[in-house]
This record gives structure tokens, C-alpha cells and sequence, in this order.
């Protein structure tokens, strides 16, 4: 079984009318994962699409998304798949990859029906794409890893990027996760945004009774959204992204947008937040 449902753009002048509800409303992703269903959710923010596929013992197809307004999901976009449980399987033509936990598999525009099965929680991501990079599985130990952060600072943690220039070819689909170190819970702090792309979190790795604040919204003018384990936030390029948590947690971002820079940032002085 199949679900999908649109989250259109707003600017942030609208955004900032917003309560509670209505941040939630446009910017958070609850409920994603579903046993035995593919959820999905099409953003207007450059067309990003995030989803989840729990197979839970059965086969699921992503193939035909009327979303995309195109025959077959893959025609004209690209995919990332992280899988956040245990080991599992991705069919792709005639390829059957065994995904293990904190792998990515990249599957390039045009490959068909995916088909995904075993014990995975697959978290999806795919966006538009204009040309064809080969499919490619991505495990931990090919990432590129990046530490930094203090203990002092309550940050200390590594960045783990797999959909990555230097990993692995995409077109514009960017990927990763951090982890943090016990006793760090502070991410993207300072703060930064980048006008070019836009971004999605996932935060994992989660206690049912943890919770993290996610900061949104124009540097002069920020929210934050209280979020649960294995829950999505929309980060649209005119807002910073950061988060505090009540205990260490891991998150995966994703971009997409005009260029696979991973640096490209527009960083905010502390002293300019409000």
C-alpha cells in the first residue's frame, strides 16, 4: 500500500502568522513509518520527496507515484534509501542489494520499479534529476566522516556523508547523518542557511520519551518544533536548522537544490539571532 500527500511552500512573511499547529501543519512529518506501507510526502521545496517503507515481512513496490506526473517514480528522479532498522533488501532490475543498518543506497534516475523487503525501516529521499548516475550501494565504512564539536559546547559529533561528491555520484540529491556523542545535544550551532537548497531532517535513534527542539525560521524570527523519534521537519532555504535535544540522538539531512556543495552556507552571527 501506497500513500502520499502534498506540503506546499509558503514564504516566510506567511510562516511567521503561524502558531504551534500550523508550523506543524506545513513543516512536520509524523507518523511516517508504517508497517507494511510506503508513505510518502512531495514537497514543493524544490520538489523533494521523503517517505518511508517498512516492508515487515512482506515485498513493497515504489513504482507508479501520481505525484510525480510521470509513469514510473524513477523516470526523471533519483533516490536515496537509508536504512534506520535491520538488514534488508532492495530490488532494483535484475540487482537485489542487502542493505544493512546505516546504509544508503543510491538508485539513479530511470531504474524502474524498487522493490524493498526484509527486516528494513527504509527512510527514502528523491529528487528531480536531468541525468543518470549509476546505482551504488554506500556502506559505513565508505563514507566520508567529519567530527567536530566540543564537549564544552555540548556538540561534540561526526558527520556521516554517503550521498557525497566525494562518496558517491548524484545529481543533485545530498545525504548523511550525524551522531553525537553521549552528552552532546546541540546540532547546526552556530546557525546557517543556504537560499540555494533546501533541507529535511530525520531525527532518530530516539527513547519514545526523548524529544528535540528543532529550530526554524528567518535568523530574526525563529520557532522551533518539538520533535519524537523517527520524525521528519521541512527546512525551507530561507530557514536556519538547528536542534537541541534532552538526550544524544542521530539525524539524517538531506538536501536538494542547485548544486551538491555540501559547504554552501550562509552562516548567521550568534548575535543576530533572535
Amino acid at each position: 500500500m501506497t500513500t502520499a500527500q502534498t506540503r506546499y511552500a509558503i514564504d516566510p512573511a506567511t510562516a511567521k502568522t503561524l502558531d504551534t499547529q500550523g508550523l506543524r501543519d506545513h513543516f512536520h512529518v509524523g507518523d511516517l513509518f508504517q508497517e507494511g506501507k510506503i508513505a510518502l510526502v512531495y514537497s514543493h521545496y524544490d520538489r523533494l520527496l521523503i517517505g518511508s517503507v517498512v516492508p515487515a515481512g512482506s515485498a513493497l513496490t515504489l513504482d507508479h507515484v501520481a505525484e510525480t506526473g510521470t509513469k514510473t517514480f524513477l523516470e526523471r528522479r533519483e533516490l536515496g534509501v537509508l536504512n534506520i532498522g535491520d538488514t534488508g533488501e532492495v530490488a532494483v532490475g535484475d540487482e537485489t542489494y542487502t542493505v544493512a543498518h546505516g546504509e544508503v543506497l543510491y538508485v539513479g534516475m530511470g531504474s524502474g520499479a524498487v522493490t524493498f523487503s526484509g527486516k528494513g525501516r527504509f527512510y527514502v529521499l528523491s529528487a528531480p534529476a536531468h541525468r543518470t548516475c549509476p546505482t551504488k550501494l554506500i556502506k559505513v565504512a565508505d563514507a566520508r566522516r567529519v567530527e567536530l564539536g566540543s564537549k564544552e559546547q555540548a556538540n561534540e559529533r561526526v558527520i556521516i556523508q554517503l550521498l557525497h561528491p566525494e562518496v558517491c555520484d548524484s545529481c543533485q540529491l545530498l545525504m548523511g547523518y550525524t551522531q553525537f556523542a553521549e552528552g552532546s545535544v546541540w546540532n547546526t550551532m552556530p546557525a546557517h542557511t543556504h537560499d540555494r537548497r533546501m533541507e529535511a531532517y530525520l531525527y532518530f535513534d530516539m527513547s519514545a520519551d526523548q524529544r528535540v527542539f528543532h529550530f526554524m525560521g528567518q535568523p530574526s524570527e525563529t520557532r522551533h518544533i518539538v520533535m519524537a523519534n523517527e520524525e521528519v521537519v521541512i527546512s525551507p532555504p530561507w530557514s536556519i536548522h538547528a536542534g537541541a535535544g534532552t538526550g544524544s540522538y542521530t539525524f539524517c539531512w538531506s538536501m536538494a537544490g542547485d548544486n551538491v556543495d555540501f559547504t554552501d552556507m550562509d552562516m548567521i552571527p550568534m548575535g543576530d539571532l533572535r
